[in-house]
């Protein structure tokens, strides 16, 4: 038997945390597209301050890209980890039960070592990888790419 009254007090707090994200991400300051690049130029990835744009101004178009309707873990501090950075079947110590979802945009850059993440024009993920780690991560974009239609296609920066 399932307990709704336990499943319903699940999905009203996974839907309150996704508003209290949105109106604590709408309600911040974006910094100047000037100011966004030199915080990318100094390696200062800020979360939620920093857009696709600054980040290609300032390093170029990323070597690797991938796109893809993604899912996020909405983790207690309102930052978000992408579903595919998480085990199979796991979920991030400490997450709670906040999720988003929404079109994922990832910029790969092997030389300076990051795996950068944007939702909705923001970067809301950010992780140091070597350089392997980012090609395989790029192999693994090419083979699920290789299943999308032209429908599942994205515009590229």
């Amino acid at each position: 038997m399932i307990n709704i009254s336990g499943v319903l007090t699940k999905v009203i707090r996974c839907v309150c945390g996704v508003l209290l994200l949105g109106l604590i991400v709408g309600c911040k300051s974006m910094p100047t597209l000037e100011q966004q690049e030199q915080l990318v130029q100094a390696n200062s990835l800020v979360l939620d301050q920093i857009t696709t744009r600054a980040v290609v101004n300032a390093w170029g178009k990323p070597p690797l890209y991938h796109s893809e309707f993604s899912h996020f873990f909405v983790m207690p501090d309102f930052s978000v980890i992408p579903r595919s950075r998480v085990a199979t079947g796991e979920a991030p110590r400490g997450w709670k039960a906040g999720v988003h979802a929404g079109e994922g945009v990832y910029f790969a850059y092997p030389d300076r070592g990051w795996l950068l993440v944007f939702l909705d024009d923001r970067l809301v993920y950010k992780e140091e990888l070597k350089t392997e780690e980012l090609h395989a991560l790029a192999k693994t974009w090419a083979y699920e790419d290789r299943f999308k239609t032209r429908l599942d296609e994205g515009s590229r920066p």
